[in-house]
């Protein structure tokens, strides 16, 4: 392998990638991340979207070998649920540097390669989750900070996998999880009564033509959402490679009132990935839903992630999630590829977007 020590900058190379390069970028990513993956855990990400393939580039030593990658995948966004605004954004996923070969400013270097290949292409914007070590470099690349995103959990019990989970909050929080406990108990009781008793939830095999409809009503409430038609979701849920997505559908009167994906609890630890319900009942019915599933299939907790001041952190917060404490959370942020677009002219504020875990680009999401 080449050496970093005696490898100048300038000698590494630089360029962009395709299906055919899904093998080193596996290697690569599974010598920077825990977590490792496979070459079908990229395929479905990189290639499979019905929104389109993804951008990457990558930065190999004179040997071959991967040293630094980036990749961005197109998320169709619509303004306010405007077809005539429907624009790809992409997604920035996967910002690997080999440990061995950071802090050298090579992935400055990438960064600003990827930017040049995602405006060729018309994006109007790129934007992602960075984490606590990144955020800053970006900002100083001309990068936006839009908002603020925390985990919040649920808690069904005291069990040893609850106080652990709780503990990241602190020895006190840990102590007092049996009122967190009661307290979600308390807000889940609402939600329960809020949801009626006259729906059924179904889990769903496929999802129906009817969730388009429901997302073309939910879309003109939000200043930046992708649109939830069955292609999108099947791909997204159904043909994820860590097979763990449970989706159920919301039913009243025989019709499809709305939609909510669970995550399999892992450890003690599931998640509510997505939920889609144009009405404030359904809605209550989709966490109801997902809340009983998950204790059902074993839970001591549940989780899910929110933009601070959201939508959606409001309606988990209504069923009894509980935010952490105040230094845990991480950041939406942007770039603006065009010097004009009706999605630059509201991506400035997060809290206005439809996010969910199921905008997120991992699977499986925990």
């Amino acid at each position: 392998m080449a050496d970093p020590a005696t490898t100048a900058n300038d000698d590494l190379e630089l360029r962009s990638t395709g299906p055919e390069d899904r093998d080193v970028q596996v290697e690569l990513f599974n010598r920077c991340f825990d977590k490792a993956v496979e070459k079908a855990d990229l395929e479905w990400r990189y290639d499979q979207s019905p929104h389109g393939g993804s951008v990457g580039v990558l930065l190999r030593a004179p040997d071959g070998q991967p040293v630094c990658g980036f990749s961005y995948s197109p998320r169709r966004f619509l303004v306010r649920g405007d077809d005539s605004t429907a624009a790809s954004c992409g997604q920035q996923g996967d910002v690997m540097t080999d440990p061995e070969w950071r802090k050298r400013g090579i992935a400055s270097r990438v960064a600003k390669h990827c930017e040049e290949e995602t405006r060729k292409l018309g994006w109007p914007m790129n934007w992602g989750y960075p984490n606590r070590r990144s955020w800053s470099v970006f900002l100083k690349l001309g990068w936006n900070s839009v908002g603020k995103i925390r985990p919040l959990t649920f808690f069904f019990d005291t069990a040893a996998r609850a106080r652990a989970e709780r503990f990241r909050d602190g020895r006190l929080a840990a102590l007092l999880l049996p009122l967190a406990v009661r307290r979600c108990g308390s807000r889940r009781a609402a939600a329960a009564e809020r949801a009626g008793g006259d729906f059924e939830a179904r889990p769903l095999e496929r999802f129906p033509e009817e969730t388009t409809e429901l997302s073309r009503a939910v879309e003109p409430r939000f200043d930046l959402m992708a649109r939830r038609d069955p292609e999108f979701l099947e791909w997204r849920y159904l043909r994820a490679p860590s097979g763990l997505h449970r989706p159920f559908g919301i039913y009243r009167g025989g019709r499809l009132r709305g939609y909510v994906v669970l995550q399999e609890p892992r450890d003690g630890v599931g998640w509510v990935v997505d939920l889609l319900a144009p009405e404030e009942e359904d809605v209550a019915a989709c966490m109801a839903t997902a809340l009983d599933e998950l204790e059902r299939r074993g839970a001591s907790c549940a989780r899910a992630t929110a933009v601070d001041g959201s939508w959606w952190a409001e309606t988990l917060g209504a069923a009894g999630f509980l935010p952490p404490k105040p230094a845990n959370h991480l950041y939406v942020y942007t770039y603006h590829l065009a010097e004009s677009h009706p999605v630059l002219d509201v991506a400035g504020d997060a809290r206005r977007w439809y996010l969910t875990d199921g905008d997120r680009d991992d699977d499986p999401i925990g």
